[in-house]
């Protein structure tokens, strides 16, 4: 089964103060179409200006994440963005009428337990992966911490914090797809030593900060006049000190600082757009490392989409061999111009073409110097994409793909005799009504040759 997109069933909202404006604000989750994202619109504005929640909008990430375009911005969006990821939103579009989302409790908790109960509803779009081929690291010596990514077939993170604190140690966190998000990561609170405080305070940050939406770590013994000095701030009569945590508060956690900063990870991480199939682990992140490592990241898929997905081996026994593609498609030699399959899923094909100076296009194309035909090239990724369109057809040897529309063929390099030609296509939306639309690439050597929107249509034959 194709791994879809999703959005909500139906709406859901929110109404609270923001951590650091203070600022009262509605925000409402919408469901959206499928290749929407993840949008924030400022309905207080003119225009009701939208914000994409991607990496390359981050403007800000002072105990938060920001995010802003043309002047409008959402502020600490990392608690909804986190929920709405892990949870299996693609699609939303989040209104809101200020400029912070609302702090809640100081966790996701609010946010997954809305997700939960409303469901959500299954799109037809294929889900977009990033998929990480080589260990990554990104590294932030001047902070103190680092960023290392991994080949995985699945996604988790793995988070360690030390703040040299002797009430929270050493603490670590774990996120892996099918752990429980809701109940073991969201309701995690943001968190504050105590000696930041006063530094935060003439930022100009926290001003909807309170003991109810935040831990508040105190690492040394505090004078009367400091408890006084808190009661004021926090607007306490009563305030306490105990067990290294203001108002002795109780934790939902015994690494909950760690659950936390895993919190934000995951919000952070979803600004990359898409899902990350590659294996996390972060020593002390925050929003700036986080955010950069997605930059990173952006940066490495572009890199990345020039170069092969699939690694071809060619001692492997293939999934696909002559004649079973020969039962497959009604192709025969010398139009049969795909040797093998090595890899298909639902919605990916890579496959073989052994180029020799046997083909007899390289008589006339060319006697002198023999270049194999862009359009031969365009149709040999075609049949391998025919492949994947028939692979769960019971009896495939009944159908055949005709050709509707090519768009955006770009040919980078020659295909001359002796080459291997490694051909990768992806579905960019479900087959439907026998309708297939492929991206499609062709290699030699790790290099892309050519690379084309494929548009075709699965047909049974009449006879």
């Amino acid at each position: 089964m194709a791994d879809n997109q999703k959005t909500l069933k139906t709406p859901i909202a929110f109404s609270g103060k923001g951590l650091h404006t203070g600022i009262t604000s509605t925000m409402t989750v919408l469901p959206a179409p499928a290749g929407t994202g993840i949008v924030f619109r400022r309905i207080d504005l003119e225009g009701k200006p939208e914000i994409p929640a991607l990496s390359n909008y981050v403007t800000d990430t002072s105990r938060g994440t920001t995010i802003e375009k043309d002047g409008a911005k959402v502020c600490t969006i990392e608690h909804i963005m986190a929920a709405l990821w892990t949870l299996g939103v693609d699609n939303a579009t989040i209104e809101i009428d200020a400029p912070e989302t609302p702090i809640m409790d100081g966790s996701a908790k609010a946010y997954a337990e809305a997700i939960l109960a409303t469901g959500l509803d299954e799109q037809n779009a294929p889900r977009q992966y990033y998929e990480v081929r080589e260990k990554t690291s990104f590294d932030y010596p001047d902070k103190g911490t680092s960023v290392v990514i991994y080949p995985d077939d699945k996604f988790s993170v793995s988070v360690h914090v030390d703040y040299n604190s002797k009430v929270v140690g050493n603490q670590y966190a774990v996120y892996a797809e099918g752990d429980d998000f809701a109940t073991g990561i969201a309701p995690c609170r943001t968190f504050v030593f105590l000696h930041e405080l006063e530094p935060l305070l003439k930022a100009n940050l926290i001003k909807g900060g309170d003991l109810d939406n935040a831990i508040v770590v105190c690492e040394h013994e505090v004078s009367d006049a400091e408890v006084a000095h808190l009661a004021g701030v926090f607007d306490k009569k009563d305030i306490r000190i105990a067990n290294g945590y203001v108002n002795n508060l109780q934790l939902r956690f015994i690494n909950e600082i760690a659950r936390h900063k895993l919190l934000d990870v995951l919000g952070d991480l979803a600004l990359l757009g898409m899902r990350i199939k590659g294996r996390v682990m972060a020593l002390r992140p925050g929003h700036f490392v986080n955010t950069e490592t997605v930059k990173g990241l952006v940066k490495n898929q572009r890199r990345d989409a020039n170069r092969p997905a699939f690694v071809y081996d060619p001692a492997a026994e293939p999934i696909y061999d002559i004649n079973r593609i020969r039962k497959t498609l009604p192709h025969r030699p010398p139009f049969l111009l795909v040797d093998r399959i090595f890899h298909i899923d639902a919605n990916s094909v890579a496959g073989i073409k052994n180029v020799t100076m046997n083909e007899p296009f390289f008589v006339g194309h060319f006697p002198e110097e023999p270049i194999m035909p862009g359009v031969l090239i365009i149709e040999a990724m075609a049949q391998c994409g025919g492949i994947l369109a028939l692979h769960n057809v019971d009896d495939p040897e009944n159908y055949s793909t005709y050709f509707m529309k090519i768009d955006n063929v770009r040919f980078k390099n020659k295909v001359v005799p002796g080459d291997t030609l490694q051909f990768e296509l992806r579905l960019t939306e479900p087959i439907r009504r026998g309708i297939v639309m492929m991206e499609a690439k062709a290699f030699v050597g790790g290099k892309l040759t050519t690379e084309a929107t494929l548009m075709a249509q699965v047909v049974r034959n009449k006879a």
